[in-house]
């Protein structure tokens, strides 16, 4: 199963696959359930890689964060 989510290109699914296998939730949950959870990774996966490219593609140099900017008007002499 594994092996045929790779070929299908659905690699976020794959480990999502693997985890509710290993976990043993994958019982409790309806068949909706359980695949809206893969899916659900399958998106979450391909817009963080599509993030990821837009970010590189960007060659930002510094890494800058909301918080840190500084909002205050310089105080006039």
């Amino acid at each position: 199963m594994l092996d045929q989510l790779h070929q299908l290109g659905l690699t976020g699914m794959a480990p999502a696959f693997a985890e509710l296998e290993a976990s043993g939730d994958g019982a409790t949950l309806t068949h909706a359930d359980w695949l809206g959870l893969l899916v659900d990774r399958e998106v979450t996966y391909r817009r963080d890689k599509r993030l990821a490219a837009r970010l590189r593609y960007t060659r930002l140099r510094h890494h800058a964060v909301v918080e840190d900017v500084d909002y205050r008007t310089p105080a006039r002499p």
